[in-house]
C-alpha cells in the first residue's frame, strides 16, 4: 500500500509564546491525517506539517490556525 504524502509550510505573523506555540502544534496534530508538525525554536514563525492529502489539506490546516485567531499564511515549498 502506497500512502502519499505533502508538505506545507505556514508562516505564523505573530510572536507566540512558547505554550501558543505548543497549542498551535496540539491543534495541527489533532486534525486526521496529519502526520508530522515542526516548530524550529530557532524558526518560531515557521511551521512545518507533514500531511496525507487523501485525508486532509492546506487550506484546512490553514483555516484551523486561524479559527484561533493567528494570523498565518502558507508559504510555498
Amino acid at each position: 500500500m502506497t500512502v502519499s504524502l505533502a508538505d506545507v509550510l505556514i508562516h505564523i505573523d505573530e510572536t507566540l509564546s512558547a505554550e501558543d506555540r505548543s497549542d498551535v502544534e496540539g491543534l495541527l496534530r489533532d486534525v486526521e491525517g496529519v502526520v508530522s508538525v515542526h516548530n524550529p525554536e530557532d524558526r518560531p514563525h515557521l511551521t512545518l506539517v507533514g500531511y496525507r492529502p487523501d485525508v486532509t489539506d492546506a487550506g484546512t490546516l490553514l483555516q484551523g490556525i486561524r479559527a484561533k485567531g493567528v494570523h498565518a499564511q502558507m508559504v510555498g515549498l
